[in-house]
């Protein structure tokens, strides 16, 4: 996996899988084990208190195939429990892709109100609204972070959450 998802057991608050999306409320919190410091640290991420965002992290589409940059896919969902969201592609390295595409992310400002969708694909595709760039990325992974996240995300994520899903549309090669 390439990003700050979870590898195993968390001590301190333990892991949350949200249809194939995992996070870990520990992080960005006191209540942080060693290993999840030094996972954050690792990923130079400077979290935020839990409060204030929660991070998502998925490395396969619906199929449970890694997600790579020789297939597109369809990236949709809707209305995230906070008062803004993001989803952010990060190459195998967990760093943003090299590439000059400045298509890397989506976010609630230009996805929109209700249902949205996006292309995630290494060229653009002729007619999508929204495209997120896989060029140079390798296999990479998608953060979700939902910022100023509503309470009941906090107390019950499986049940908030309708995360965004992820379905290959084509890949270049048969693997």
């Amino acid at each position: 996996m390439a990003g700050l998802g979870p590898t195993g057991p968390n001590l301190a608050s333990g892991n949350i899988d949200v249809g194939g999306w995992h996070s870990d409320f520990a992080i960005g919190s006191r209540a942080a084990d060693p290993y999840t410091r030094a996972r954050v640290a690792r990923h130079g991420l400077l979290a935020l208190a839990k409060t204030e965002a929660v991070y998502f992290t998925r490395s396969t589409d619906q199929s449970g195939a890694p997600l790579r940059e020789g297939c597109s896919y369809r990236l949709s969902g809707g209305p995230m429990p906070g008062g803004w969201w993001s989803v952010t592609l990060y190459d195998h390295s967990s760093m943003l892709p090299d590439n000059t595409d400045g298509a890397l992310s989506i976010d609630a400002e230009r996805a929109g109100d209700g249902r949205w969708e996006s292309v995630i694909a290494p060229q653009q595709p002729e007619g999508a609204a929204h495209w997120i760039s896989s060029r140079a990325a390798g296999n990479f992974d998608l953060t979700l972070r939902i910022y100023m996240p509503h309470a009941a995300l906090l107390n019950d994520p499986s049940e908030t959450l309708d995360p965004p899903q992820i379905v290959r549309i084509a890949c270049q090669d048969a693997a």
